[in-house]
C-alpha cells in the first residue's frame, strides 16, 4: 500500500472512530438521563404520636386535626403520608415505650410529638416528662426524622408555679435539642372568648369546630420542615 492510500485509510479510520465515540457518549448520556428519571424522591411520612387531642376523642372519625392535616397534604404539590398513632390517655412514658417500634415500622421522615397533657393532669414529676420527651426527640432524630414538638398548657388550678414550669418544658427542650416548636396546640381555642363553644361537654377536649384552628397552629411550622 502506497503512502497516499495509507494516509487516506488512516483518515477514514479516524473518522469512523470519532463517529463511534460520539455514538457511545450519546448512548451513555441517554442511559444516565433515564437512570436519573427513574430515581424518585420518597414520599414524606409524617408520624403523629399524641394523646386524645390528636386521637379524635369524642369526634366523628376523620374530623380531627390530624385527619385534616392528612387531607391537606394529600392535595399539596408534594403529597405526604400521615400516620396517626395517637392514643387517648397516653403519657410521655407510654409514648417513649412505644416510639422505637413505631419508628422501625413506619420509617417516618417527620415526627410530631404531642404529649405531656396527661402527665400534668396526673401531677407527674416535670423532670420525668422532660426526660421522656427528650428521649423521644433524640430517638426520632437518630433515625433521620425531623421532629416537631407540640406544646400544651394546663389551667392554673394545678398551681400557678406547676402550670408555668410545665409550659416551659416545651420551649426549653425545643431550644436545647433544636426542635421545631408549636408553643400551644390550643391557641385560639382554649384562650378564645367563646371557648365554651369550642369544647365538648367535658370542657377538656376540643370539639369538631375547633379542629381547623388546631391544624392552623401546627401547619405553618410543619410546612417549613417538609
Amino acid at each position: 500500500m502506497n503512502g497516499a492510500r495509507w494516509k487516506l485509510k488512516r483518515r477514514q479510520l479516524g473518522t469512523h472512530f470519532l463517529i463511534l465515540s460520539a455514538a457511545v457518549c450519546c448512548a451513555l448520556t441517554v442511559s444516565a438521563e433515564v437512570a436519573v428519571a427513574k430515581v424518585s424522591v420518597p414520599e414524606p411520612v409524617v408520624l403523629v404520636l399524641g394523646d386524645s387531642l390528636s386521637a379524635e376523642y369524642g369526634l366523628q372519625r376523620g374530623t380531627g386535626w390530624v385527619s385534616l392535616l392528612g387531607k391537606q397534604l394529600a392535595q399539596g404539590a408534594r403529597p405526604a403520608k400521615v400516620v396517626n398513632v395517637s392514643v387517648s390517655g397516653e403519657t410521655t412514658a407510654g409514648g417513649r415505650s412505644r416510639l422505637p417500634a413505631l419508628l422501625k415500622q413506619y420509617q417516618p421522615t417527620h415526627v410530631i410529638l404531642e404529649l405531656g397533657a396527661n402527665d400534668a393532669l396526673r401531677g407527674l414529676a416535670l423532670d420525668a416528662t422532660h426526660a421522656n420527651l427528650q428521649a423521644m426527640a433524640m430517638g426520632a432524630k437518630a433515625m433521620g426524622a425531623k421532629v416537631l414538638l407540640v406544646g400544651i398548657q394546663i389551667p392554673p388550678n394545678y398551681g400557678r408555679q406547676y402550670s408555668q414550669d410545665f409550659a416551659r418544658i416545651f420551649s426549653k427542650l425545643a431550644q436545647a435539642e433544636r426542635l421545631a416548636l408549636v408553643p400551644f396546640l390550643l391557641k385560639g381555642v382554649a384562650d378564645n372568648p367563646q371557648a365554651a363553644e369550642l369544647f365538648q361537654a367535658d370542657r377538656i377536649h376540643p370539639n369538631e369546630q375547633a379542629q381547623q384552628q388546631m391544624l392552623n397552629n401546627v401547619w405553618p411550622v410543619l410546612k417549613s420542615l417538609l
